[in-house]
This record gives structure tokens, sequence and C-alpha cells, in this order.
């Protein structure tokens, strides 16, 4: 009996450290040996078999584990979602066309650099990349003399740092944004070598447009047999599960919306077992919520100014009914930053503060999957509920009698707040 006991536990704890490093590598799908994530990378590589056979099964991502990395390369579920945008590690705003431009000629100069580099050496290198004649009858142009580009720069850098693409040797990249000083790297090859997730090399894709050109990027090979096609299937629908917070019936073809009816149970399990994830399920579609919220990279509701405006504005249109011009809900994000000035940032009373508060919150609710953007007849702007905002509609008190239960809440209310990261 002790020994069915020891057993159990064992393959508890089994169970629970392969959990916590899938969730490691959802959080980030590439981790290095050493950094402050060398815990999570060891426990990836304790397991990596396992994990590897989850993946390739389910989500047809490839893990990659050897000595240095772990690299999960994770292909998105949808090619046009735009809601996980590089941000700048200081501002946190997203990054602009200029910087995804800087990243790619910073990674291709870092492909010939030595096994160290000078910021100043790296933007020298950078200048003449850009000066290609492609680039400038695109419209993309990069000096030094210019701060604003210097600090496009510095942001690119800095977000390298993170992926840990440079390892921070000496100096300061504050002091090269100022002319007054240098900074020295070095050049982690292994990590700039796995950093690239696609199914064919860039360079061989044809196509013209960028829609075509990311499609062409990672197209799958169509399957030709019923047994294929089923797993092409699967695999959408687990990255999709995955990566958006809420997935909608009305978003999937017919043959996925029919997949996902018919095996729902299954592929919640699967994804359950190991992530830990929750479904949430209701008409419209399904999401899988994650009660320990740290698989997300935007959360609902936060702290802060910028949280409390985007759960006032949730709360104002799961109640509305339906569509509003963008330009009412700015207005009535002034009110409440009057209401509320006490309590927000001193800026936000600022005149045309509210148009900034107003659209960060609905970027925010759009990439939650509560809230989708349109145009109206008259051409303005307008902002439009989606299904999954109903968990923030506010409804009457009820005066409970003694001994009288509160009414149950449906168990099929959307959580809307799960959205894994996706650092590429």
């Amino acid at each position: 009996m002790s020994d069915n006991r020891l057993g159990d536990a064992l393959a508890a704890q089994r169970a629970a450290e392969v959990r916590r490093a899938a969730r490691a590598l959802l959080r980030r799908p590439l981790l290095r040996a050493g950094g402050s994530h060398a815990d999570d990378f060891r426990l990836v590589r304790q397991h990596a078999t396992e994990l590897r056979t989850w993946f390739e099964r389910n989500t047809g991502w490839a893990l990659l584990v050897d000595s240095e990395v772990a690299r999960l390369r994770r292909i998105p579920g949808r090619a046009d979602d735009s809601t996980h945008p590089a941000r700048d590690q200081r501002t946190g705003l997203p990054f602009s066309r200029r910087r995804y431009v800087l990243v790619c000629l910073c990674l291709a100069v870092l492909e010939r650099a030595e096994q160290q580099v000078a910021l100043g050496r790296l933007a020298e290198q950078v200048v003449l990349a850009a000066a290609d004649p492609a680039l400038d009858a695109a419209g993309v142009e990069f000096g030094l003399g210019d701060r604003e580009q210097r600090t496009d720069l510095v942001a690119v850098v800095r977000l390298l740092l993170e992926w840990g693409v440079l390892t921070k040797v000496a100096g300061d990249e504050g002091a090269f944004l100022k002319s007054a000083g240098d900074a020295l790297y070095d050049v982690d090859r292994r990590v700039l070598a796995v950093l690239l997730v696609a199914r064919r090399g860039p360079s061989t894709v044809l196509a013209d447009g960028f829609g075509e050109r990311l499609a062409e990027l990672n197209a799958e090979v169509l399957p030709d047999s019923d047994e294929l096609r089923n797993r092409a299937l699967r695999h959408s629908l687990t990255r999709r599960l995955l990566d958006d917070p809420v997935v909608y019936l009305e978003g999937l073809t017919e043959n996925e919306s029919a997949y996902l009816t018919s095996q729902r149970g299954a592929l919640t399990r699967r994804i359950g077992e190991l992530t830990g994830l929750v479904p949430e399920v209701r008409a419209e579609g399904l999401a899988m919520v994650d009660p320990d919220d740290d698989l997300t990279d935007l959360r609902m509701p936060e702290s802060g100014t910028d949280g409390h405006v985007a759960l006032l504005v949730a709360e104002y249109l799961a109640g509305s009914g339906g569509s509003i011009p963008l330009a009412d809900l700015h207005q009535r994000v002034a009110g409440w930053a009057v209401e509320h000035a006490g309590f927000w940032r001193r800026s936000s009373t600022t005149p045309g503060a509210e148009v900034e508060l107003a659209e960060q919150a609905v970027e925010r609710l759009v990439a939650l999957g509560l809230l989708e953007c349109a145009v109206g007849p008259d051409g303005a702007a307008l902002v439009r509920p989606r299904p999954a905002l109903d968990r923030y509609r506010v409804g009457d008190a009820v005066l409970l009698e003694p001994g009288q239960s509160a009414p149950r809440k449906s168990a099929k209310a959307m959580a809307g707040r799960t959205k894994g990261t996706r650092n590429r």
C-alpha cells in the first residue's frame, strides 16, 4: 500500500513539474541556461521529451532543447493577429514600423559581427544597411543625427538584451543616446541562431504584399487525407486556444467550427492537463482561463489609471446594448477623469488626455477579445461589444430575504482574460 502511495506521489510530482515547464515555455518561448530564468530552463530540459511530444502532436510546434537554450518554435494560430506587438522596455509603447525594421537590420548586422560589439559600431553598421535602395523606396530612413531615430535604435537594443541576444559588458545606452558615451555587449550566437521562427527562409518568399509574404512565410503543405486534415485542424485550434483570450465560432472556418464542436472536450482536456488552464464555454465560443493569472501579457482588471479606465469602459460598454461612437467614449472618459481625479495620475485631467486614455483602453479590450472596432455609415469610428464582455456587465442589486440563497452565476460566462505571451 505504501508503495502505491509513493508511486502516486512521484507521478503527481512529475506531472506538476511538466506543467510548470510547459507554462514556462508558454510565458517565454526562448529560455537560456543562465540568467533569471535558469530554473525554468533546467525544468524544461529535464522534461524535454514529454514536452516535445505534446507540442508536436497537439500544436505542430517544434521544441529545440540543448545545453544552452530551450526554444519553442511557436508559430501563431493567426497570421493577422496584431495584438501582440513588440513593446518598448521602458515605456511599454508598441514598436513603430521603423523599429521593426531596425530589429531585422540589427539581427542581420549581429549575424556578421564579432563575439563582442559596441553600440556605436552596431549603429554605424545599421546605418549602412538602412541605405539599401529597397528600404529607401519603402520610405524607411535611419540616421544617427536625429535623436528620435537614436531612441528607436536604443529601444531595439534593449529588446535584444531582454531576449538574450545581447549581454551588457560595460557602458550605458543612455550615454549613447546623449552622444556622451558608448556601451559594449557580448553577442550570444546560440540565441541569435534560434531566434527566427518560420517554416521557410524569408529570402525564399516570392510574394509581393505584406500579408501575402507573411502567409507564405509560415504556409503549411495542404493535407491530402482525412487523418492529416484532422491533425491540421487540431493543431490550428490548439494554437488558437493557447494564444487567444477568446476563440469565437464566428471567426473560424466551417471545418474548424465543426471540429471544435465535436472535439471540444478532448481539446480542452489535453490543454488543461498540460497547462492547468480551465475552459469556459458559451454558445458563441470558448476561452481557456488561467486560474493563476500568470500566462497573460494583458490583465483585466489591472491596477493603475490605465487599468481602471479599461474596467470602466468595459462596464459601460457591456451595458450599452450596442455600438457607440469612439468620440462619445472620449467624452465619457473625460467625465471619469474629473470624477476620479484624486486617484488617477495628474495628467488625466489635461485637455485631450481623454483621447489617449480611451483609445488605450479600447486597444486593451480589443486585444482581450472583448471589443471590436468598426466604421459607421458616416465614416465615424465605432466600438462594438463582443459576447465575452458580458462578464463585466453590472447587474441590479438584489436584496435577499433571510435564508434566501444568492442567484447562481452562469457557468458559461467567458473570462476573456487569458492571453499567452508570444515572444518570438
